[in-house]
């Protein structure tokens, strides 16, 4: 990814956004890249370099609070339908009508709301390790908590509470070795022992605890200390307290335009794809199934034999998966 393939923009709402553009054919759509917590728009690489050969357009914005995007502090800042809003100002900017939005982690949530809002503005949506949710209107975490902790038999969320506790920055990043191994991890087991269970988290870094590394790391893994080493990561964890905070359900309510997501933007009709990771012991792919089949009558469902990090773990597959439903589905 060529530094000089980097723009910056100032949305509407005042933030600028780093990201990446890389011109294709004509004839063939945007794909639109959003990532999700602890990264930036270097996750896609390997799905830029594979469809910017294949002749597509690429967009992959660093999102809020990560790379040379701007990081304001306040939770508010963060609230999905005014991040929609900025992404459609990224693509109003290089003049893009349509796009298929692709997105992975909090990426995924984000790219949910670009399905709720701008409906319009999109031919397909992808979504990797996390699927489309609905509405958030009625969010509680407790609740889903509770619920997931009977069906899977442990909490998959339970590592929320620290990300959103005061201080959690600092101990992330001062236990910067040890954080990587716990999110990165060789053994996709960890987390569902040491990242899931509430109050793991925190004893695991405080314990300066590391895990061998996987094979996909190397690379990213200088990259990502290099960045965060000089950014910080409590940008990042802001996309943790919308949820907690209620900002989430209250965004849901009135949006962008100061009114509820209307009730038939909950089904989308676009093609969708959802790619889920087998030994993701945060987000399985059971737990997107129930919203998927209820509000994406056009679904394509692909489980990989990897974790949490699907693009970086299996990039050939997903390319090739992503690839072939492009042309089948999102009407070229």
């Amino acid at each position: 990814m060529e530094s000089a393939s980097y723009k910056t923009l100032t949305t509407g709402r005042g933030f600028k956004y780093n990201y990446y553009f890389s011109a294709g054919t004509p004839s063939k759509p945007t794909l639109l890249f959003v990532h999700g917590f602890p990264s930036t728009s270097y996750d896609w690489r390997h799905q830029i370099s594979f469809f910017q050969k294949e002749g597509f357009t690429v967009i992959a914005p660093d999102a809020l609070g990560y790379g040379g995007t701007d990081k304001p502090e306040d939770p508010i800042s963060y609230k999905h339908s005014g991040m929609a809003v900025d992404l459609i100002d990224v693509l109003n900017a290089e003049m893009v009508d349509k796009a298929i939005a692709i997105g992975h982690d909090w990426g995924s949530a984000l790219v949910a709301r670009l399905a709720s809002y701008f409906p319009e503005r999109f031919l397909a949506f992808a979504f990797l390790a996390v699927g489309y949710s609905a509405s958030h209107v009625n969010y509680s975490y407790s609740a889903v908590t509770d619920r997931l902790a009977q069906t899977l038999g442990y909490n998959p969320f339970g590592y929320w509470r620290f990300f959103t506790e005061e201080g959690a920055a600092d101990i992330i990043m001062n236990h910067w070795d040890s954080a990587l191994s716990l999110i990165y991890p060789a053994d996709p087991m960890l987390w569902k022992e040491h990242l899931c269970p509430p109050g793991a988290a925190k004893e695991w870094l405080l314990a300066e605890k590391v895990a061998p590394p996987p094979s996909y790391l190397t690379e990213k893994a200088e990259v990502m200390t290099s960045k965060f080493a000089d950014e910080g990561i409590a940008g990042g964890l802001n996309w943790y307290k919308v949820f907690l905070k209620g900002i989430a359900a209250e965004d849901d309510k009135r949006g962008h335009l100061i009114i509820e997501i209307p009730e038939t933007n909950h089904v989308v009709q676009q093609p969708v794809f959802y790619g889920g990771g087998k030994s993701d012991y945060a987000t399985l792919p059971a737990i997107a199934y129930e919203s998927l089949k209820k509000y994406c009558p056009n679904i394509t469902i692909k489980e990989f034999d990897t974790g949490h990090w699907i693009q970086l773990q299996a990039p050939d597959e997903v390319n090739r998966e992503l690839l072939v439903w492009i042309m089948a589905k999102a009407k070229l």
